[in-house]
């Protein structure tokens, strides 16, 4: 059985701030961690709710101070006003909040700052152990003061900031109770756009894990000056006149936001577009109709597409996903591949395509075809041709690194290019592994003031 010391002050330790350590509770501990917050604090402890961590802040290996964090409250009027999210939202995402349930410093401990201090050190390292135990993170803390006890001093000083109050109501199963005691609400953002996150129409990369390989639906321009919208106004409407009732720019908008977003069949296309909330109905330009947006079916989504000019809508699309990796500064790899399958009795030989993909999302931002008796170093041209790059990274990999290329990249496109060298062009090998880390810019002691090989 662990005791706790009876006093632990300012003068025992007067290097406290360079001592002082949070980590979480390990297992063999929580037995512990609840034994003394259900004897010390105020309110007791029965358990925390949902996903939830504990922690304990230590002056070398001695406890000084115990949190607990736990699921977000349900409902919070204030919460919620100063995010700006919609009830949906707020149902789908309450998941990255977390609230920080108890808070308590141990009996005998009489250390200035140390609350604030601790509170600091934990919302730092929250998101990271949250991402590492629950397989998402957290971008949002919250917490429930009671202003007839505390002022909320240690919060405010830890980077805190008072939203409101409640309205004296608690949770009891299914149902609400008034308790008569409202408590001050407090908010501390993880990220910097952690507000804009949480209310965004479309649920932010960051959130799901994948910021460096999925499209961030909120950064891109759907309807605003050169968005998607206004790029595909230019296309001929192939329908009658009578019995339209949904423009043409928005069925196919609202099409070629679910292929970007991963779906391959007209049914798939018809379900997507079903699912998306008012708020994003009205992000992606849906016409409104009395309380709700509406969208065209998964019939009229495909009488539409049959009818258009393929070749016309794919070189809208990847006009505009070029677009926007450029206003991002986004990388464009050059890959080719052979599409399996493709082969059959008029063609021996798999179609095989050159393709300049996007290095953040892996969107194709232009493709061409390399025929049989070719191979793909002379079909980069002919990809790069229509794509503006100017100012832009181009990958290419070991086949691409040619002298030609090079100076098509540079001279012609004015870009910049990262070049694959390997075993089978020697020289080139050799003399690329012969170069120091001075011989680069800006690593090199003199701040790159050395020529550079060419």
């Amino acid at each position: 059985m662990h005791t706790e010391p009876a006093t632990l002050n300012a003068v025992a330790v007067p290097d406290w701030a360079d001592r002082v350590t949070v980590r979480l509770v390990r297992p063999e501990e929580r037995p512990r961690w609840r034994a003394l917050m259900a004897r010390h604090h105020y309110l007791g402890f029965r358990g925390l709710v949902g996903e939830a961590l504990y922690y304990v802040a230590c002056v070398d290996d001695q406890w000084v101070a115990l949190l607990g964090w736990a699921a977000a409250a349900w409902m919070c009027r204030a919460r919620d006003r100063w995010i700006g999210w919609t009830r949906p939202q707020q149902w789908a995402r309450l998941r990255y909040v977390a609230n920080n349930a108890r808070f308590l410093i141990l009996p005998g401990v009489q250390i200035p700052n140390l609350a604030s201090n601790t509170l600091a050190r934990t919302t730092r390292r929250l998101a990271a152990d949250w991402q590492a135990i629950y397989g998402h993170p957290v971008v949002l803390a919250e917490t429930f003061v009671d202003p007839a006890r505390f002022a909320g001093t240690a919060y405010r000083a830890a980077g805190w900031q008072a939203v409101g109050a409640t309205r004296g109501f608690a949770r009891a199963q299914r149902h609400y109770v008034r308790h008569g005691h409202p408590k001050t609400v407090w908010v501390r953002p993880l990220t910097p756009t952690a507000p804009a996150c949480l209310a965004a129409p479309f649920l932010s990369p960051s959130l799901q894990g994948g910021a460096l390989t999925m499209v961030d639906w909120n950064a891109l321009n759907w309807t605003g000056p050169g968005g998607l919208r206004s790029r595909l106004a230019a296309l001929p409407d192939p329908r009658h006149r009578r019995g339209v009732r949904h423009e043409l720019t928005q069925v196919v908008l609202l099409a070629l936001a679910a292929v970007v977003a991963g779906q391959r069949s007209f049914v798939a296309i018809g379900d997507w577009m079903g699912d998306l909330d008012p708020t994003q109905r009205a992000a992606l330009g849906c016409r409104r109709a009395g309380t709700t947006y509406r969208v065209p079916s998964e019939p009229t989504v495909r009488r539409v597409l049959q009818q258009l000019d393929a070749d016309a809508v794919d070189t809208v699309l990847t006009q505009w996903l070029t677009a926007e990796a450029h206003r991002v500064g986004d990388a464009l790899a050059i890959d080719g591949k052979s599409l399996r399958g493709s082969a059959h009795g008029d063609r021996p030989r798999p179609v095989h395509l050159l393709a300049a993909l996007i290095h953040r999302t892996g969107q194709v931002a232009g493709q061409v075809l390399v025929e049989t008796k070719t191979n793909e170093i002379p079909k980069l041209q002919d990809l790069l041709d229509p794509l503006d790059v100017a100012g832009r990274v181009v990958t290419v990999d070991a086949l691409h690194t040619q002298t030609a290329t090079a100076r098509y990249l540079v001279e012609d496109k004015h870009a910049h290019y990262v070049m694959t060298v390997k075993g089978n062009q020697p020289s080139v090998h050799d003399a690329c592994a012969a170069l120091e880390a001075a011989d680069f810019s800006p690593a090199g002691p003199d701040g790159g003031s050395r020529p550079r090989p060419h």
